[in-house]
């Protein structure tokens, strides 16, 4: 579904986020991508939907390399939720928001008002859908955002940092809506434990290139690894460690 080849890419200011980067991601695949702030990430996977175009390598997307010509193909298979949801909702209403991609890009009116009903009410946002998003709590947005991606029905849903603003309750509501969910699922986090709940692979960047990759449980144990990188073990494991620095099993 995904093949990312050799991908670099430098901003304007010089910075240099990705040096390399080749990853393959399985159709229906679920991998997480963590590493430390600046490890290149958010630049990669704004990449999958061509928010950003490749300055040296390749990406393809369900057959389709991801290119000017092909944005609103690419746009049309790939989701994305921006880490920060005031970015992704600018409308007057939550209603006009989830409304938004599907009046744009051909599908059917009666459809879409289904499937954006259908989430809304899924979301626990039916009753606030004529709410300006910005009169929402943090929460809220978060799933108005994710609500306004998923009308497209995506084959690839990329989401960067969807816990940073959830609560304890909101953040199980939304580790139990993407599991339900068919499409290749890419998680960017901090939030180890979320990737380990939600994902079946996980890479792990820094400096712009993908240091180590495999199974969740595995590559998320090995706490020299990610104390390398600059993280910590997943918390589920903090309080298993020994005195001689080793984890319990």
């Amino acid at each position: 579904m995904i093949t990312i080849d050799h991908l670099s890419f430098t901003y304007p200011d010089g910075t240099k986020a990705l040096n390399g980067v080749t990853l393959h991601i399985p159709t229906g695949g679920t991998t997480g991508i963590v590493g430390a702030n600046g490890a290149g990430k958010s630049t990669l996977v704004s990449h999958l939907n061509g928010w950003f175009l490749p300055q040296k390598g390749s990406i393809i997307v369900d057959g389709m390399a991801v290119g000017k010509k092909s944005l609103d193909d690419i746009r049309k298979s790939v989701g994305l939720l921006f880490q920060n949801p005031d970015d992704q909702l600018f409308t007057a209403r939550v209603y006009d928001d989830v409304m938004f991609g599907p009046s744009n890009l051909g599908m059917k009116r009666n459809e879409a008002e289904a499937a954006t009903e259908r989430l809304l009410r899924e979301f626990g946002l039916w009753e606030v859908r004529d709410k300006p998003p910005a009169h929402l709590s943090h929460g809220q947005k978060r799933f108005a955002a994710l609500a306004a991606v998923l009308v497209m029905n995506p084959k690839v849903l990329v989401m960067d940092e969807p816990t940073s603003d959830l609560d304890p309750r909101n953040r199980r509501k939304l580790i139990g809506l993407v599991g339900n969910l068919q499409a290749t699922r890419i998680t960017v986090s901090h939030d180890l434990d979320f990737i380990w709940e939600t994902c079946s692979e996980v890479c792990v960047m820094n400096e712009g290139r993908i240091v180590a990759q495999g199974e969740t449980k595995t590559v998320l144990s090995n706490r020299s690894l990610l104390e390398n990188n600059g993280l910590e073990l997943p918390l589920r494991l903090q309080d298993q460690i020994s005195t001689d620095g080793r984890i319990r099993t």
